[in-house]
Formats: structure tokens, sequence, C-alpha cells
């Protein structure tokens, strides 16, 4: 039982140093029209390599992307949105 707190102790560790290089992105995605609209975007989002978490908001019309700036850039969530028939735009990275 002892082993528990260290290894609690690790993996949020470990956490801290994975989310340290994150960047976070909002994404202006204004042609979605109905409450399916930011399931198909959320999900186009999560299948880009490097996010790590995605929320679309349907009455913002924006999407906030966390993600790895090592492995994805905000010109290749606006290209997935794109795809996924919802052109997008950078708001901010930060």
């Amino acid at each position: 039982m002892k082993f528990i707190p260290v290894l609690i102790a690790g993996l949020v560790a470990s956490a801290g140093v994975m989310a340290a290089g994150s960047r976070t992105a909002t994404l202006d995605v204004t042609k979605m029209d109905c409450a399916v609209c930011p399931i198909t975007v959320r999900k186009a989002l999560e299948k880009v390599p490097g996010v790590e978490t995605a929320k679309v908001d349907f009455k913002t019309k924006r999407a906030v992307v966390a993600f790895d700036p090592a492995k994805t850039s905000p010109e290749a969530l606006t290209r997935a949105t794109a795809d996924a028939g919802f052109p997008s735009s950078v708001g901010s990275v930060k």
C-alpha cells in the first residue's frame, strides 16, 4: 500500500510535464447550423495527431482545442474542420 502514493505522485508529475508543452487554439466555426454539427467538428479534430482535447460549442460557434505543437499546428486543425465540411479560422492560440 505504500507504493500507491508514490505511483499517484509519479502520474501527476508526468502529466504536468506532458501538459507543459501543450498549446490551446480557439477556432471560429461559423457554419455550424444544427446540434449535430459540433459532434462532427469535434470528431474531425480528435482525429488529428497531437490533439489532446477538443471541445466544440454550438451556441458560440467555437472550438477550443488543446494540442501538442510538436505534432500538429493550428493550420492542421482548420484543415481538419474544413475537410469535415466546416471551414474555420483561428481566433487565438495560447
